[in-house]
């Protein structure tokens, strides 16, 4: 994880220009999707239940299971 672009995506996300806020918001999206990914697929390999990753990303064991269950 690059905590240094999330950083930086997120301070350009609250810039005065909103065309370059919104292009920072769409990247920090996605950066933020990749590093749930990859934590979730850490807790998998740990032993965590769906129902624990559900808990954790406050969502319900199917929706997390949905999104993650083929990866």
């Amino acid at each position: 994880m690059d905590v240094t672009t999330i950083h930086t995506l997120a301070a350009s996300a609250g810039g005065d220009d909103p065309i370059d806020s919104l292009r920072a918001i769409h990247r920090l999206r996605r950066e933020l999707d990749r590093v749930e990914s990859v934590a979730v697929r850490r807790a998998r390999a740990r032993g965590a239940s769906w129902q624990l990753i559900a808990l954790a990303l406050e969502v319900s064991k199917q929706a997390v299971h949905k999104k993650y269950g083929r990866s």
